[in-house]
């Protein structure tokens, strides 16, 4: 536990800032879980729930939740899985 009053204020931002994060990666995943399923359901649809899910990944990358790289890569394979599938 800390012991100083600075450690005591970081540890408080360290928990605020992981349950914030938590929800935001939550977020993301339940955007990328959902788009998955439409592609397999409608591919056509797809489309326009993959500018949804982009935006909500590109968000969280800004914030600094994940990695920019990692933002990129997950937006790739995406679009990647619905060209496939309208193909």
């Amino acid at each position: 536990m800390a012991n100083h009053k600075s450690a005591k204020k970081r540890a408080r931002q360290n928990e605020v800032r992981r349950v914030r994060n938590r929800g935001i990666k939550s977020q993301v995943k339940t955007a990328i879980t959902h788009l998955r399923g439409l592609i397999e359901k409608d591919p056509a649809a797809a489309g326009e729930a993959l500018q949804k899910t982009t935006a909500a990944i590109d968000k969280a990358a800004k914030k600094g939740v994940i990695h920019r790289n990692t933002a990129s890569r997950k937006v790739s394979r995406l679009a990647q899985l619905i060209n496939k599938a309208s193909a």
